[in-house]
């Protein structure tokens, strides 16, 4: 049994749908690939399978190579790190959020939806490569991740526009 994988995108600051107000909450930018941002997204990921929980030094510093307009911004809660978000600016104006998670002992107290919306808000924000403006702003989620990560994309306003199964090896 493999797992899907469903790509989302908003086309318009003005389609997003903010989540209920969490005034603690908020987005701090952290330089590079930081031993705080490789420790965070690790720690975000280790339940999901996701790449970054097992990646290597190397592997980390030819990400850091390969990917150098990547931004990581932490998601704060009263100044403690509670997760992370990683946008990536694409040409033509398009901006990927390459990276979304709560860290696991802030899962399931009702932060998803503002730290999302906060996300949303710095990728329509984020400076443009080779554009006027951000015009998209995209993501993918996969059926291994939190069961209610492609809920709160979509209650946030991003629609569905591929899902692709991939079979196991």
């Amino acid at each position: 049994m493999g797992r899907t994988v469903t790509y989302l995108e908003m086309t318009g600051l003005g389609e997003l749908r903010p989540g209920r107000v969490v005034s603690a909450l908020g987005l701090r930018r952290e330089e590079g690939l930081s031993a705080l941002v490789r420790s965070v997204q690790a720690r975000v990921g280790a339940a999901y399978g996701w790449r970054s929980a097992t990646r290597s030094e190397r592997e980390w510093e030819e990400l850091a190579r390969t990917h150098p307009h990547r931004q990581y911004w932490l998601i704060v809660l009263e100044g403690e790190t509670a997760g992370i978000t990683a946008l990536e600016p694409l040409a033509g104006g398009e901006v990927e959020i390459r990276t979304f998670g709560l860290l696991p002992e802030y899962v399931g107290r009702g932060l998803g939806g503002h730290a999302l919306t906060l996300a949303l808000q710095q990728a329509w924000a984020t400076e443009p490569l080779e554009a006027e403006a951000v015009r998209r702003v995209w993501l993918h989620t996969n059926s291994d991740d939190h069961p209610n990560a492609l809920v709160n994309y979509q209650r946030r306003g991003l629609r569905v526009y591929r899902t692709e199964a991939e079979q196991e090896p």
